[in-house]
């Protein structure tokens, strides 16, 4: 990696990012406000036996669940406007390296997810008054890693679609089924064993059980240490691959 290029580059996609006001509102306010709304929507459900309401236990995988989401559409569908719009292409035709392009487009974005993570557990901790057994500094680590983890693969995914129409199609394929099987909906031990297969081999999987470690254990876990490191595991694949991928020529 070039320093000075890789820097260049994550200056301009910074200052492009603000220039976007409605993309800058999407990232730092969408999972926040969905938190809000889960909020009201679990409002009149029991508390259990150790005293912490359903809305605790979902708001706390959802923590990890939205940044990701969010992330992938809005890198995915930023990336595809830089090819359709030929911003990309003069840029690959310059001596600079797809790891620097990349590199600096996933640390631009990242930094936006730093603060859309840091911003929806300010809200849930401390507005929603939603409470772990573990430490609050962990589920924000975990959800800022779960974000990048988005803009890795969202960055992946922008190699293979030709308009941003065809960048959000890639959502159903990669984002829902992840959603179903990370275990929020039914634990992946209930799951059959080809789905419980299929959940781990996804990255997702592994995010919202850290994030459930959290919720359910005072101090940190072997489990939840595990988690983290598949999770960047999964993070510096999708950038290598998405560098591996990236065309020199868009058609």
């Amino acid at each position: 990696m070039n320093p000075v290029a890789y820097a260049a580059t994550t200056e301009r996609i910074l200052r492009q990012l603000k220039a976007d006001r409605r993309t800058v509102a999407m990232i730092t306010l969408v999972p926040s406000l969905l938190m809000i709304l889960l909020y009201f929507m679990y409002q009149n459900t029991p508390a259990g036996p150790d005293g912490r309401t359903l809305f605790d236990r979902i708001a706390i995988v959802m923590l990890g669940i939205l940044p990701f989401v969010v992330m992938f559409l809005v890198t995915s569908i930023a990336m595809q406007r830089e090819r359709i719009s030929g911003t990309l292409e003069r840029i690959l035709a310059t001596p600079l390296a797809k790891i620097d392009l990349l590199a600096g487009y996933g640390s631009a974005f990242s930094s936006a997810a730093v603060v859309q993570a840091g911003l929806a557990c300010v809200v849930a901790f401390g507005l929603l008054g939603v409470s772990a057994e573990g430490s609050v500094l962990w589920v924000l680590v975990i959800a800022i890693l779960v974000a990048v983890l988005g803009v890795s693969l969202g960055l992946l995914c922008s190699a293979f679609a030709r308009t941003e129409f065809q960048a959000v199609q890639f959502m159903p394929v990669l984002v829902i089924p992840q959603f179903l099987l990370c275990g929020l909906l039914v634990p992946r031990a209930d799951l059959p064993d080809w789905l419980r297969w299929a959940s781990n081999v996804l990255p997702l999987s592994y995010a919202v059980e850290a994030l459930q470690q959290v919720a359910d254990h005072p101090g940190t876990t072997g489990l939840m240490i595990r988690d983290l490191i598949v999770v960047a595991g999964f993070v510096a694949v999708g950038l290598a691959l998405g560098a591996a991928t990236l065309r020199r020529r868009t058609a």
